[in-house]
């Protein structure tokens, strides 16, 4: 069987456990981008759910005052929260989840083994996934290869008659798990815990009231795989065996002895199998401690959604709004002898049409379009220091939650090395293959700038373009080496943008500063910064200083 076919039929043996055990199993991390073959998993899942985002309030998920209810009736009526009730939930976007929203949800794993959990994971880099706090407590992490198969077999809950906590464990049992999950450097106790119950899930699904090494292996290569910091050493099986003419110890009763099972290192090949290809590259010594990560280093803002505030409006409270309480209050004074009257009574009377909810303006999310100069004559003054900036650039917009992308021009063309994306990682190792050499396509790279920024804006974005360049257009936009048309063609380009309206800062990064980028940063509209001294980390202060007035 094919790589492929096991990454799927794994997947399917995973949900086909968690829907015999959701108890036990607490939940899957499902590692996949939106798309048809996700939606296919999620869906075979014969488990009812409650879809959450990372951005949920407090009181969503533990209650709160139902105030509208309250005024009505008189006494406090409460609303229920998501931990009020068990079931499992579904957090969509995990690997956005803050560091405090995990913490409040792995605290809700420990405290009621009735609630569970799968987090839809959509990161593209190693860096961006479910936070550690959460994907411990989750025995399974679904993340098949490729598309999926046809011949994908459906997920039913199972039927048996033996329940998971029926099936009869012995010492031995979780002594091998144990001494595997160590050898794989895992630790974690959390994993063999897991582990165990996936093997007694699957013994119940095969109608065994006894675990066998089938369920251990089983169990093994569906929890350890995604958890393991290091690969096991093959024992050399001649230091646990006497020597003929020496008996065995009475006394030690095999104690000394290898923990695992007569067939334990057979395990330790499969596991090793089915050990991402990446693990030696990003593993952790064995004895030292992991960096803490999960949540990002972003500042703790909900994605860009607070802002200045508007007149409120009528509206009701469900939990995704606030009162404002004042405008409450003077909706309602007009009608209060009116309504006392009608009542008989004396006390303040709120009805929900006095309701008066905040509101704020919206900011839109900002993209940082990088445009930077890989031509031959860029590369022999500023490159390095451009690469530099961009990359202490990029960190500090990574921390904002901006977006960036990344074009360079060099030759007769320009070139998108990297669509808007959130990824500090995968931008790092982009700027770091630029190579440099070739003519200067300035007009290229403003055409490219252009669509990307349009594209943006379509997509509600604010894009401003960060272009760094000597100014030494000699390539017109059509490849031909023409250095006045290729100054026409720059210019047209740099009214076109601003015309649509986007922002931008010229960077002159050349030996001396040239008069013909500082005349095309005004057709631009833009901050024009000569810095010929400079290094990569005066010119990162330049551009901050130059973005936050803007």
């Amino acid at each position: 069987m094919s790589v492929l076919a096991d990454s799927w039929q794994r997947a399917a043996l995973a949900l086909r456990l968690l829907a015999l055990d959701p108890e036990g199993l607490r939940g899957a991390v499902i590692r996949m981008r939106s798309g048809p073959d996700r939606a296919a998993v999620t869906g075979a899942l014969p488990l009812k759910t409650q879809r959450v985002h990372p951005n949920i309030s407090d009181e969503q998920l533990y209650g709160g005052l139902d105030l509208s209810a309250t005024l009505k009736s008189g006494h406090i009526i409460d609303n229920k929260g998501l931990f009020s009730k068990s079931g499992m939930v579904t957090l969509a976007m995990a690997e956005r989840c803050g560091a405090d929203l995990a913490a409040k949800l792995a605290l809700q794993l420990d405290a009621d083994p009735d609630f569970g959990l799968i987090a839809l994971d959509e990161g593209a880099e190693p860096d961006e996934a479910t936070p550690p706090a959460l994907s411990e407590r989750l025995a399974f992490c679904i993340e098949p290869i490729g598309r999926m198969p046809p011949d994908w077999p459906s997920v039913p809950a199972g039927t048996t008659s033996i329940a998971p906590r029926a099936v009869t464990v012995n010492s031995s049992d979780i002594e091998a798990l144990t001494v595997l999950a160590a050898r794989l450097g895992i630790d974690s106790l959390r994993a063999p815990q897991l582990a165990l119950a996936t093997a007694r899930a699957h013994a119940a699904l095969n109608n065994r009231l006894h675990l066998t090494e089938d369920d251990l292996e089983a169990a093994a290569a569906l929890v350890y795989p995604h958890r393991a910091t290091t690969v096991p050493e093959q024992q050399d099986s001649t230091q646990d065996t006497p020597p003929p003419d020496q008996p065995d110890d009475p006394g030690t009763d095999g104690q000394d002895q290898d923990l695992t099972l007569p067939d334990g290192d057979m395990m330790i090949e499969a596991i090793k199998a089915l050990l991402p290809a990446d693990l030696l590259a990003g593993l952790v010594p064995v004895g030292t401690t992991r960096a803490a990560g999960g949540g990002g280093a972003g500042k703790a803002r909900k994605g860009n959604r607070r802002g200045r505030p508007l007149p409120s409006r009528p509206g009701r409270l469900h939990g995704q709004t606030r009162i404002d309480l004042v405008a409450t209050l003077r909706a309602a004074a007009p009608w209060q002898p009116m309504r006392r009257a009608a009542a008989a009574q004396t006390a303040l009377a709120i009805r929900p049409s006095d309701i008066r909810v905040k509101r704020y303006q919206d900011q839109s999310d900002r993209l940082l379009i990088f445009t930077v100069d890989a031509s031959g004559s860029a590369a022999m003054s500023r490159l390095n220091e451009a690469k530099g900036a961009v990359e202490l650039l990029l960190g500090q917009a990574y921390a904002a939650r901006d977006h960036v992308a990344l074009i360079a021009f060099r030759g007769t063309a320009a070139e998108l090395l990297l669509p808007p994306t959130r990824s500090l990682v995968q931008t790092k190792r982009r700027l770091a293959t630029l190579p440099g050499g070739g003519g200067t396509p300035l007009a290229a790279g403003l055409q490219q700038s252009a669509l990307l920024a349009s594209q943006s804006i379509a997509r509600g974005m604010t894009p401003t373009v960060i272009l760094l360049t000597d100014g030494r257009a000699n390539v017109a936009l059509d490849g031909t080496p023409d250095r006045a048309q290729a100054g026409n063609d720059a210019e047209r380009l740099a009214r076109m943008m601003r015309a649509q309206g986007t922002g931008a800062l010229v960077i002159d990064m050349g030996a001396r500063p040239t008069a013909s980028l500082k005349a095309l940063a005004g057709l631009l509209g833009a901050p024009y910064l000569a810095l010929p001294r400079a290094d990569a980390q005066r010119l990162t202060g330049a551009v901050s200083a130059a973005l936050g007035a803007a």
